[in-house]
């Protein structure tokens, strides 16, 4: 998941006919966001749970505190230099440019950008995502220019997979080095429903600056699905019109706003399915 973190953006510039599909996701991503209003609910009329060492910001291995140094200066967490952890989604999907609990994180250098989208990009559960999106392809007989059989299987799988690496580099590493943008998603984690649903899409018009940390339109996320859309035209069979690139940029925003929505739920969905570990 390159940048769902990062598996939505894949099989889309292939097959020109979405909306079957589409429907399919539409109606998945809806199941998810209803569970998850759910467990917020339940959550709502629950105690908290008591404080656990882990609730206590961590203090580099690095760094040591002066016995004498005031209690003000030694409660205040320390930012994490590091990229976000591998938090996976559903405990499969890469999730790499994540950010959990933290209203802000020193910025990434242009390496650390491209670095953590390669990582995901060229993760092994994104070759296997990227095999089932080339059956599924198969098995419609998406391009028929292809044909059927091994050679066929092959073509759809190495543009899926362009497709995908182009869109990725493009939103998450490219230009956001370019124009100083923020790649990362930061999660909101509290408040009601409607509100962390709003903020969550909301970040694919918005995202922070690199320099100054303050929110500003996201260029890179039309810029990156733009560049992906243009040059799908020159591998893939046609025909190639504006109208069709724009579809496909289209769909690739939208796919990626559902994957901030999963990005920001995906905590709450992961404390439920670990709730019977929890209470052991």
């Amino acid at each position: 998941m390159c940048r769902f973190g990062n598996v939505e953006k894949t099989k889309l510039m292939i097959n020109r006919n979405l909306w079957p599909r589409g429907c399919v996701l539409a109606l998945l991503f809806v199941w998810t966001l209803g569970l998850s209003h759910q467990l917020l609910a339940q959550e709502a009329g629950q105690p908290p749970p008591p404080a656990t060492p882990q609730t206590q910001p961590a203090t580099p291995q690095t760094q040591t505190k002066p016995a004498d140094e005031p209690p003000a200066v030694q409660d205040q967490p320390v930012p994490d230099s590091k990229p976000p952890k591998d938090d996976r989604i559903f405990f499969a999907l890469p999730n790499l440019l994540t950010v959990e609990n933290a209203s802000s994180l020193p910025r990434l250098t242009t390496g650390q950008k491209f670095k953590t989208v390669a990582e995901g990009c060229f993760d092994p559960v994104e070759f296997m995502f990227m095999g089932i999106q080339a059956g599924i392809d198969q098995a419609d007989n998406a391009n028929p220019t292809y044909h059927q059989g091994f050679s066929g299987y092959s073509k759809r799988f190495g543009t899926d997979y362009t497709d995908a690496i182009i869109g990725n580099f493009g939103t998450g590493a490219i230009f956001p080095a370019l124009l100083r943008q923020d790649p990362r998603y930061y999660q909101m984690g509290k408040g009601n429903f409607f509100r962390r649903f709003a903020y969550a899409a909301i970040r694919v018009v918005i995202t922070r600056s690199d320099t100054s940390g303050k929110t500003q339109f996201n260029f890179s996320e039309f810029l990156g699905n733009g560049l992906a859309a243009g040059l799908s035209n020159t591998y893939h069979p046609g025909p190639h019109t504006l109208a069709s690139s724009a579809n496909v940029e289209g769909t690739q925003v939208l796919l990626d706003a559902a994957g901030y929505e999963l990005k920001e739920f995906w905590p709450d969905l992961r404390r439920f399915l670990l709730r019977g570990k929890h209470k052991t």
